[in-house]
């Protein structure tokens, strides 16, 4: 079985950036750089037949090129416990559009893809302990006015996903350009 999902390979600028802000919050397990992505799809476990059906459609997708801006910082809370950090990404009309053409097209494959609204991000950090609010607060507030340059987009990927002690390890298997 194959762990996959859909999305957007970051430049190494973007990733080192990002990583500057891993750190000032106790209890937070900070996601390497090489992971850092934005998430158009995620598919889970699947077959390999079932993968090469999802490469043939996503391989018919078709998109234009556009800047991606990641702006703001925020977090993701389940049930009153804080689940995840996160940098922001502006939905911008082609994203908004790209995103909608790769959920179409794992529905062509015959896959279930999670149903909730697209809230385009790069996931920075995972919690097991919860740190205070007030730490919370304070990291929010000094990389709240977080802005990169805008980075042109010209393809996604098909990732595989490999779980390890050490945490995810994400392997492009094809890009698609756009």
């Amino acid at each position: 079985m194959l762990r996959l999902f859909v999305g957007l390979d970051l430049p190494e600028n973007v990733r080192a950036r990002l990583s500057l802000l891993a750190a000032g919050l106790p209890g937070a397990r900070w996601l390497a750089p090489e992971t850092h992505h934005v998430t158009l799809a995620f598919i889970g476990e699947t077959d390999a037949a079932q993968a090469e059906l999802l490469d043939r459609e996503l391989s018919r997708v078709v998109a234009r090129q556009f800047m991606l801006e990641i702006a703001g910082v925020g977090s993701f809370e389940s049930r009153g416990k804080l689940r995840a950090l996160w940098a922001g990404v502006v939905p911008s009309e082609s994203l908004l559009l790209l995103q909608g053409r790769v959920a179409g097209a794992c529905v062509r494959a015959g896959l279930d893809i999670d149903d909730r609204k697209f809230k385009p991000h790069v996931s920075l950090a995972r919690f097991r302990e919860q740190p205070s609010k007030n730490k919370l607060g304070d990291w929010l507030s000094a990389n709240g006015l977080l802005r990169l340059e805008p980075v042109k987009v010209d393809s996604f990927a098909l990732f595989q996903s490999h779980l390890g002690h050490e945490g995810a390890h994400y392997e492009i298997l094809r890009r698609y350009p756009i």
